[in-house]
Formats: C-alpha cells, structure tokens, sequence
C-alpha cells in the first residue's frame, strides 16, 4: 500500500433503465453467493471513475518518443506541420526495453509529475500509461494478419457511434448489447459487496454525471445520473428554493398515493414504485452531497474548495465525484463507479491549437482531482482511468487529423505503480510495421479487454464472474491467472 502524500499547496431519472424481472434477479443473487467464495469480501471501499474523451483523442500527440535519432524522427517525418516541437516536450523519466525515450505533450506539466513522482519524489508515482490500445475481436500477431483477413476484426472500426459503444460494452462484435462492462460488473457484486444495504434501503453503486450511457447500464442494476450540483430531481436540476421543494413535494405524493390506494395493473404498480424510490434516493443522496463533512477530522468541503479545479464542466465533475466518494459510508456503499465525458476531442481541424487548450484543462482537473483524494486520504481507494472513441490518424489532413483505431491511455490513482509505460509503443512510420494504412492507423497489440480486466481484478470481480462481465476475455487472458493482464497495478 503506497503512502499518502498531502499536496502543498437531473432523484436519477434514469436509475434503473427497465423493471428488473424476478427470476432474473433471484439467478443473479444465487450466482453472486456462489462466486463470493473465491471473490472479494465486503468491507474495503473501492470506486472505479471512467473519464471518456469524447470524439477521438489523438493520443499520438499526448505520449511522444523523444529519443533520437530514432523514434522523434520518425514521429515528425509521420505528422509533418502536427508535430510538437522536441524542445517543448516534458520528458517521462522512463525508457522502455529498447532505451526508447518519451515525453509528454506541453500542456501537461502536472500528469507528467503524476507519472515521474508528486512533488518530484520518485516513491510518489501515481499515473501510468497504456501504450496501443484498442478494441479487439482476437489479438492480432501482425500487419500482415490483418491485410490477409486471418482475424476477426472489430465492426465499423473507425466509426464514432459503434466505436465508442465497443468501448463501453467490451464487446466488439456487431452484436447488439444493451448492457456495458460496469452495468454487468454491478449485477455481479452490488449485492455481494454493497451489503449495508439491508431493511429496503438501496442506492445504485454506478454514478454518471454525464447523462445515461451505456456503460453502467446492466440486466439488473442501472446508473445514478447527478449533476456537479448534485441529484436530479423530476422537476429539473437541484435547487432548494420553496417553489421548487413545493413542486417536487406534489409530484411524490402524486406517485405514492396510487401506489397505496389505486394501481391495480402489476406494471403500473411497478412503475409507480420505482418513480416513488426514485424521489426518496434523490433526496437522501442530495442531502449527504450537500454536507459531506469530514474524514477522519479533515473537511471534505474544504479540500474540494481548496484545490484547484478548472472552471469547466469536467472540473466540476471530477469535484462532484470526489464529493460523492467522500460520503460513500452514507451511501451504504462498498464500491463505486463513475462515469465523466469530456467530449470534443474530434480534431478534423486545428488540432494543435484547440487539443492543447483541451488538454491543458485535462491536465489541471485530473491533478486537482488526485490532490483532492490524497489530502482526504482516499487515493488508495479511486483508480481513474481515461477511454475515448479511437485513435487518430499519423498523417495530417492539412491542419488536424481522422479517425483511426489504437490510442494510448492513462490509469492513476494509489493502488497504480506508477511511472510505467505498457504495451507494446508502435512504430509511427508511415506503412511501417505497425499502419494498416489510409493515413496511417495504428492497429492495437492491447485489447480493452486485458485493460478493464485489470481493473476489475482490483475492484472485486472474482475469476468465475469475470467472464460475465468480459465475456471476450479468454480470447486474451485466463482470469484465474496469478498474473495481472497488463501489469500497471502496485
């Protein structure tokens, strides 16, 4: 367990998506008693929080090799006028088997320091990055698999709806799901883990903040929605004035009093149940979210006011969701998933202007975010960790770039031992060995599968429920292995 280092320094609508049936719940039960016998047990607090830069980030202009001659070179023979000066690059103190060197993009001083160490202390690591990775059907040994069609690949591949699906749901097939990998995480442990929830009182452990997705949408479990200003309410976004506290008033007693007296019809009951408990969550959740008080004599209101969030709706998310992690012993909750887009990552143009404006803000939020969980000493409890649609291309289109396929990643947080770049880094040569061509798009030796594997292992999947959430796994990973899939875990 790393040691904590201080800094210097709209009721869910959407909660559950439809009416559970209850043989499907009663299987659900039964399998999750069965698997907690080689699970883990209830009683740590754990929250996974998912950032997804929406659009396409262009990933190969955030995590750049910088030796040379070598990879610098041929990363600027490949992106022409879209190469970042090396000068400019703030080095990673990494190299990987090869003695490649990498730097990160200018605008991000403070993941770089994430990376390298807090404060420049080198047993202070809290970022890695993923090199090369993308959605996957089955691994693919080489270019020339790929061009000879000996592999299933992913469909509609470069495709912003169907990628960004695939990413959610882990299951690049074409085939159509309505569950994503937290949705079905959740119908696998909520009630195995989240075990304080006894005498009818129930909250969903998967939060977004921004709108319904399919990620955290399960067969039996849903997703929270709240706003960076906390539950949503049937009469809009929070607010406490009289007007609108009388008006939700009414909408609750509208609902609850057929529930007593009139419904006769099961859905109709059902229906009515659901939205009743849905007012009374939103309530209950937005009154902890109001006062979150203190941890362990440190105010968690002051820590959140403290640090330096961006004045930008992700900066405000990530506020809101250090907020809700705080008062997760309210909550009755042993585990916890985010869900956060930062969208408008499509840089058809003015990609160097615009993405470094974006992730300058990237940068100051993840980086508040963390101080805010080491300072209330939360960090070994949160592993953050980014997703976007798909890469970009190498080459330029003039002033920015297209749609591709494998990007690189970030996963921070206390249990990740920081300071390492994994997978396997590309060759960014124009048709080299690594571009299935058209503008050069990278195809990934990574599959999301072994990513979100890695995860789920730490926050409590057993090895005979992981196949229920990833249902692609084995493809890349035996579950049961001793060994973890990409290896950025301390």
């Amino acid at each position: 367990m790393k040691s904590r280092r201080q800094f210097l320094g709209e009721a869910s609508c959407a909660a559950i998506g439809s009416t559970p049936i209850l043989s499907t719940l009663l299987n659900l039960t039964m399998a999750n008693h069965a698997a907690a016998a080689n699970g883990e047990a209830a009683g740590t607090r754990k929250a996974l929080v998912c950032l997804y830069l929406g659009g396409g980030c262009d990933t190969f202009n955030f995590l750049i090799p910088m030796d040379q001659p070598g990879g610098y070179d041929e990363y600027a023979a490949s992106r022409t006028n879209l190469a970042i000066p090396r000068s400019q690059l703030i080095p990673l103190n990494f190299s990987d088997s090869f003695g490649r060197t990498y730097g990160i993009h200018p605008s991000c001083p403070r993941i770089a320091e994430m990376f390298n160490g807090l404060e420049g202390d080198p047993a202070e690591k809290r970022l890695s990055l993923l090199a090369n990775i993308g959605t996957l059907i089955e691994p693919i040994p080489d270019k020339e698999a790929y061009q000879q069609k000996l592999v299933d690949l992913p469909q509609a591949l470069f495709s912003h709806r169907d990628q960004t699906e695939q990413w959610q749901t882990s299951v690049p097939q074409g085939m159509q799901v309505l569950t994503g990998w937290a949705g079905r995480c959740a119908d696998v442990i909520h009630s195995r883990l989240n075990t304080e929830q006894t005498g009818g009182y129930y909250m969903p452990m998967n939060f977004s903040l921004s709108g319904n997705s399919t990620f955290q949408i399960g067969e039996s479990e849903g997703q929270f929605v709240i706003t960076s200003n906390g539950a949503l309410t049937f009469t809009g976004a929070n607010s406490n004035t009289p007007a609108h506290r009388a008006k939700q008033a009414a909408i609750g007693s509208t609902v609850e009093s057929p529930i007593e007296d009139h419904y006769q019809n099961l859905f109709q009951r059902t229906h009515g149940q659901i939205t009743a408990n849905s007012i009374a969550r939103g309530e209950d959740f937005q009154t902890h979210f109001d006062d979150p008080g203190s941890i362990d004599g440190t105010n968690v209101e002051a820590v959140i006011n403290a640090a330096n969030f961006p004045d930008h709706s992700v900066g405000r998310n990530l506020a809101a969701a250090v907020r809700t992690i705080a008062i997760r012993d309210d909550l009755k909750l042993h585990r916890q998933t985010f869900f956060i887009e930062f969208g408008g990552w499509d840089h058809h143009s003015e990609l160097l202007n615009t993405q470094g404006g974006m992730l300058a803000v990237l940068d100051q939020a993840l980086f508040a975010f963390q101080q805010c969980l080491e300072q209330l000493g939360l960090s070994d409890d949160v592993m953050t960790f980014t997703a976007s649609d798909f890469g970009r291309t190498l080459r330029s289109n003039g002033q920015g770039t297209d749609h591709a396929w494998s990007a690189n990643q970030m996963v921070l947080g206390g249990p990740v031992g920081g300071g390492e770049i994994l997978g396997h880094f590309p060759s960014l040569a124009i048709d080299g060995p690594d571009d299935i061509g058209r503008g050069g798009r990278i195809f990934p030796r990574m599959s999301v599968d072994e990513y979100f594997c890695e995860l789920l292992r730490w926050f409590g999947v057993s090895n005979g429920e992981m196949d229920t959430v990833l249902p692609n796994i084995r493809t890349f990973y035996d579950p049961y292995s001793s060994t973890n899939p990409v290896g950025f875990l301390a």
